[in-house]
């Protein structure tokens, strides 16, 4: 039987052409998206990961809420460097001055300006040969004095800079403009992996991250035979007690990576998703056509049964084949999928935060999804159609008769389908009350979204009657080729539910998905601006940066700034909320705040005012005593609170004096935000360059009006908007190639029925358009069912997000789902394109010669 297999795939190769589409298709997408998430999820590590080569033991300096700069890293300084360097067991000693610098681009664009990673600055630490290990020069020389920088060649292309020109960055504080002297190289997987990285001479460094004459930290190398915790504790004993601390190099790789591995699981979630949808429509795909392909040879199979196969030889025959055409179809859909996995990145990437580079990577979990999915579905899908047929009887199945269904078979079905969608739709009206996306909130509505999809697949074949009857209606205006289209697409249930099952699950999937993305871009809107009456906010891009205190002054000194209030933010525990420090004489004029009880007047040092959130979540009213921390690491401090406002994005969880909050912030005295009121409300073009101009456009700042800030808050959205069109695409591409599949089957079943049509006088055209219009009616079919089950999904889960976004309500994007709706009859015309043709040229008595 193995070469009667052979031999059929041999034979019938124009019509495995469109089975090994399929599958291969369903593996290009899933072992693309698992290589894409593998890439991703490498790079990222990369990205994060630092290069200790060489460092047995780092020493630090321990974190002091509330200290400067000077006091915190006084300890480490070059007596220290010296004396460590003196210890027994000690190999090498580096004194490293690093941090964060962001620069701007030469069109003056900011450089990764919205990612808290990926920026580094470095000192450059010649050796005895006037050299850095760590970062040869390449091009040019080192740089020498806070006028001279030098970057790594890729940082350089990346921003248009040649040597010689001024770069624009910023540490912490002022913006800077050194001149570009050097080009280096690095072996850091961060910068490699797409951040970017300035090195400077050492005292600028120190300058800049740092203190004078200080370091950030000391890498310490051991000698041959030395372990790393017998150097730790040499070293911890001529340590500063508790002002510096010192860590193998070991123990920081596995705090490194719990780290890593901690962010990188989000990083996996949304080409996971793709891979998934990919899982589900491939998989009904390639069932789909196995069965039609296996329908269609029921008589070659009756054959094989009356010369003598048994069930069990036809059986493997069929499987056998199946195994070749899934092997074959695997390695094309995995070739492809390396071009999916290249191109997702491209397809994803819409943020300023882009996605760190690297190369493919192609790990075992790929490999064995393309051949589970190309085989093994390929297999179990040809698998029960082959034994369903096998146990016909060869001289009934030799009569060419459709056989359908047995009644008990299709009462199960039904029944089961019943029960998930009634299930589905339990689970669903559940979460109608349900406040806050919970992981057991969560859970209810994927399993309910999933059961209610699958519940309304296995109901399609009893569904596809009156839905289709009712759909038909529309067609009857094209006379006979019409009414035929209609009776075409009755006349086997069970293969109009199948085809209409790709469109089916993915209409769902995106309309549901439009409808929150919808949702919640309106909420966003409505939030960005909400207790905001300033008309301009100028704000850091990462809650670790700060507006230095003379950009402070100089903006309130611009020309029509009627008011500059200064917001320093930080975190309060417990609840681990947000803070505003504010000072209450100019933040009635640039907030828009609702008090319930108390007022913003009463906010002074030691005295707070809590959103009605925070108040209700810890049992707060005015008057209490709260005993609380701010800043991370920050003492617990008691503090009365005077008022309890309406919650509020701009004001956030707490507000608390300024004073208070700057003392034990990240960076001591800092402010993160500004909010300008202008006079008369005026926003222009020129004010905004003048605002710009008063931060030195510096790349660590944001300057936005209201309007923009909105924009802003609605690109957050534009994200989901990106995967719903790509899911969008996706569905609508396999459920294309499904009734492509399913049309060629059919009209090869129906060649004598064609060849009778057209012998009585039914022109070409009017067959073009009957396959048409069938075609539309099972894609119009699906997408019905489709929209019906992702609006009901969306509606019911919205009281999540609600308890996220107090302005999310429920309403419904009428241009995207119209456009879901003209791509789904649009994927039915388009599919019909190439079976309707081929019908058409079917001469009367051809046709009706055919067997």
């Amino acid at each position: 039987m193995l070469r009667t297999a052979l031999r059929n795939v041999l034979a019938h190769k124009t019509r495995l052409v469109m089975t090994v589409l399929a599958v291969c298709l369903g593996v290009a997408f899933i072992s693309g998206s698992l290589i894409f998430a593998d890439t991703t999820t490498a790079a990222h590590r990369a990205a994060m990961t630092r290069d200790d080569t060489g460092t047995a033991v780092r020493v630090s300096p321990t974190y002091i809420p509330g200290t400067s700069p000077q006091d915190r890293f006084g300890a480490l300084d070059d007596g220290l460097v010296r004396e460590l360097s003196h210890l027994p067991g000690v190999g090498s000693v580096r004194p490293v001055a690093d941090g964060t610098v962001t620069l701007s681009a030469e069109d003056g664009t900011p450089m990764r300006a919205d990612s808290a990673m990926g920026k580094f600055g470095a000192a450059y630490h010649p050796g005895p040969d006037g050299k850095d290990s760590r970062y040869p020069l390449t091009e040019g020389r080192a740089p020498v004095g806070q006028d001279e920088v030098a970057l790594d060649r890729g940082t350089a292309h990346a921003g248009g800079y040649r040597l010689g020109d001024r770069v624009t960055l910023a540490a912490q504080g002022p913006v800077l403009t050194p001149r570009l002297v050097g080009l280096v190289s690095t072996t850091d997987s961060r910068v490699n992996a797409g951040g970017t990285l300035a090195v400077f001479d050492r005292a600028t460094a120190q300058k800049l991250f740092a203190a004078p004459g200080r370091y950030t930290g000391i890498d310490v190398g051991a000698t041959p035979g030395t372990s790393q915790a017998e150097l730790r504790d040499r070293i911890t004993a001529v340590l500063p007690a508790a002002r510096a601390e010192a860590v193998t190099a070991d123990a920081q790789a596995a705090q490194q990576a719990l780290y890593i591995g901690t962010k990188t699981k989000s990083y996996e979630r949304l080409p996971l998703l793709f891979a998934t949808v990919s899982l589900f429509i491939g998989t009904f795909l390639i069932v789909n056509t196995f069965t039609m392909d296996i329908a269609r040879r029921t008589r070659e199979i009756a054959l094989l049964r009356a010369i003598g196969a048994t069930r069990r030889q036809v059986v493997r025959s069929v499987l056998a084949e199946a195994a070749l055409v899934g092997l074959a179809a695997s390695a094309l859909g995995f070739a492809l999928g390396l071009g999916v996995a290249t191109v997702l990145p491209h397809v994803l990437d819409t943020s300023g935060d882009p996605l760190p580079s690297g190369p493919l990577v192609i790990g075992p979990t790929a490999v064995i999804a393309a051949l589970v999915v190309g085989v093994g579905v390929t297999v179990l899908a040809a698998w029960l159609p082959a034994r369903g047929a096998a146990r016909v009887a060869p001289v009934e199945a030799l009569r060419g008769a459709d056989q359908p269904p047995s009644a008990a078979l299709s009462r199960v079905r039904g029944a089961i389908g019943l029960a998930l969608t009634v299930l589905g739709a339990g689970l669903l009206c559940s979460l109608t009350d349900a406040v806050g996306a919970t992981d057991a909130n969560l859970r209810t509505a994927l399993f309910g979204c999933a059961a209610l999809v699958v519940g309304l697949i296995a109901l399609a074949p009893l569904l596809a009657g009156p839905v289709v009857r009712l759909l038909g209606r529309l067609t009857t205006g094209f006379g006979a080729a019409g009414h035929l289209a209609r009776e075409n697409a009755l006349r086997n249930p069970r293969r109009t539910a199948a085809t209409a099952a790709a469109l089916l699950i993915s209409t769902a999937l995106v309309s549901g998905l439009a409808v929150i993305d919808h949702c919640t871009k309106r909420a966003l809107d409505a939030q960005a601006a909400a207790g905001l009456s300033a008309d301009y906010v100028i704000s850091t891009r990462t809650p670790t940066t700060a507006i230095d205190a003379a950009a402070v002054r100089r903006v309130a000194a611009v020309p029509g700034v009627r008011t500059a209030s200064a917001v320093a933010d930080s975190t309060i525990t417990p609840g681990g909320k947000q803070i505003s420090g504010i000072d209450p004489a100019t933040a009635s004029e640039v907030m828009k705040l609702r008090f319930l009880s108390g007022s913003l007047t009463d906010v002074g040092p030691g005295r707070i005012a809590v959103s009605r959130g925070y108040a209700s979540e810890h049992h707060l009213v005015v008057g209490q005593q709260l005993d609380a921390s701010v800043g991370a690491g920050g003492h617990d401090q008691r503090y009365t609170v005077v008022g309890v406002y309406q919650d509020n994005p701009t004001a956030q969880d707490v507000l608390g004096h300024r004073s208070d909050v700057q003392k034990t912030a990240y960076l001591r005295d800092s402010v993160q935000r500004l909010l300008v009121g202008t006079d008369g409300g005026v926003t222009s073009a020129d004010l905004e360059k003048r605002l710009r101009a008063a931060v030195s456009d510096s790349p660590l700042l944001k300057v936005q009006s209201r309007r923009q800030l909105v924009q802003e808050q609605a690109g957050v959205a534009g994200d989901l908007m990106t995967m719903v069109l790509g899911l969008l695409a996706l569905g609508v591409l396999i459920s294309t190639l499904g009734m492509v599949n399913t049309l060629a089957m059919s009209i090869s079943e129906r060649t004598r029925e064609i060849g009778v049509l057209r012998a009585i006088g039914m022109g070409r055209s009017a067959i073009r358009t009957m396959i048409r219009l069938e075609a539309v009616c099972v894609a119009a079919f699906g997408t019905l069912l489709g929209l019906a089950a992702g609006l009901f999904g969306a509606w019911k889960v919205s009281g999540l997000a609600n308890g996220a976004i107090p302005q999310y309500s429920f309403s419904l994007p009428w241009g995207t789902l119209a456009l879901v709706v003209a791509l789904g009859l649009a994927a039915g015309t388009v599919a019909a394109a190439v079976p309707a043709r081929h019908a058409a040229r079917l001469g009367p008595l051809e046709a009706v010669a055919r067997t």
